[in-house]
């Protein structure tokens, strides 16, 4: 399996000319989406999807499909009840294939901002056993993963509980994602702290890909 970061929070996950894309937002590559036979959604918010985008690439290419929760499900469908047969609403316990990959669904909430900010819906996506996707939350699978996408900067986060991630989470390989906020200072920073020489991540490796280009996965 192959793994591209397409900016942001959104990766393309490829096995066997299959293309597997999560969360293309606004802040994503603008054809992140165009070769993707499915697309997952982990939830609303603009930088993990742009519904009338999504809608538009399903309206044109009458192969793709999608799945997320079903608060974007109804976004997606706005004046297109027509893509109702394409786009698959999904919560926490939910497993499914597609394009050859095998998805489980986790989580259920998004992290925490503060107590004045709703919590809206959020699922984990783990792919074929080994990638786990958790949108923007801490959601711990039940068993070990081989790749940690870890989100690295958001209001809802702080690096020192991004560390106790993936120390209970346990991956061998951790790939930071939701980074848009950061200038290249800010990136540089963080990968220095959580690199080798660094705060320690449970004995987890920490790579950043460079954008655009696929890495092999273990």
């Amino acid at each position: 399996m192959f793994l591209t970061r397409l900016s942001h929070a959104c990766v393309r996950l490829e096995k066997d000319g299959a293309r597997l894309v999560i969360d293309p937002g606004s802040f994503s590559a603008s054809d992140a989406t165009h070769d993707a036979d499915a697309v997952l959604v982990t939830h609303q918010h603009a930088d993990h999807v742009v519904p009338v985008t999504l809608r538009r690439d399903l309206v044109s290419r009458p192969d793709l499909e999608v799945w997320a929760p079903a608060d974007v499900v109804a976004l997606l469908l706005e004046g297109a009840p027509e893509l109702a047969d394409r786009v698959h609403a999904v919560r926490a316990g939910d497993t499914f294939e597609v394009a050859g990959f095998e998805v489980e669904v986790y989580g259920g909430l998004h992290e925490a901002v503060h107590p004045d900010v709703p919590r809206l819906a959020n699922v984990a996506y783990l792919i074929d056993g080994s990638v786990l996707h958790p949108g923007d939350s801490f959601t711990v699978p039940p068993r070990p993963v081989a790749v940690l996408l870890i989100p690295i900067a958001a209001p809802w986060l702080r690096l020192g509980d991004v560390v106790d991630y993936v120390r209970a989470v346990g991956p061998r390989l951790t790939i930071p994602i939701h980074d848009a906020l950061y200038s290249r200072i800010g990136c540089d920073l963080v990968d220095r702290l959580l690199g080798p020489h660094g705060l320690g991540l449970g004995g987890a490796q920490y790579l950043r890909p460079v954008d655009g280009v696929g890495l092999e996965l273990p």
